[in-house]
């Protein structure tokens, strides 16, 4: 039988690394480990879980015991993965991609969502997907037009004020500053 712990901040294949490492400290064996989540073969014990909560903390990691903390990590890792980690979003509405990969009713991922995060599903994807289209501008490998259709945004209009609206810039203005810091690095 298989348990699947949860892990919070675990958003990177460093983090992934670190799991993996801390695991092996302990003997524990996995069958799966994916960002936010590990699937372990067996169960382990009350002592292994809490040095396994002790080690993860001293990195940053949070191992996750509440089931209602456990749902979100799981929404916001579904959303990171989405956004940050395809190269291509899912063509169906983020509400159904979401629930389909959660096995729950939407409804539900979104209340508690926001009861405790305080913001909306919709708003954390728009956060991610600003913060995507950063990244995508400081690469410079893709002009605005292609970073808004990569997101899925209806024109460059509508990226461009939802990042001036989280940001305070505006695309074109950040690349800009992006650009300087280099110039201004090249110089030292």
């Amino acid at each position: 039988m298989s348990v699947k712990l949860y892990i919070k901040f675990m958003v990177s294949l460093r983090c992934k690394m670190m799991v993996k490492e801390e695991l092996s400290k302990l003997g524990i064996n996995y069958v799966v480990l994916d960002l936010g989540m590990v699937e372990v073969l067996e169960d382990i014990t009350v002592e292994q879980r809490a040095e396994l909560k002790r080690n993860l903390l001293k990195s940053g990691l949070e191992l996750l015991d509440d089931k209602r903390s456990i749902l979100i990590e799981r929404i916001k890792n579904v959303i990171t993965e989405m956004i940050h980690h395809t190269d291509e979003l899912p063509k169906v509405n983020y509400s159904d991609y979401i629930s389909e990969k959660l096995d729950y009713d939407y409804t539900y991922l979104a209340n508690t969502f926001s009861e405790v995060k305080g913001i909306t599903i919709q708003q954390f994807i728009i956060i991610n997907k600003i913060e995507r289209a950063k990244e995508l501008l400081i690469y410079d490998e893709l002009s605005l037009t292609e970073i808004s259709y990569k997101l899925h945004y209806s024109s460059v209009a509508h990226l461009s004020n939802q990042f001036k609206k989280i940001t305070g810039l505006t695309p074109t203005f950040y690349k800009e500053l992006k650009d300087k810091r280099k110039l201004n690095l090249e110089d030292v």
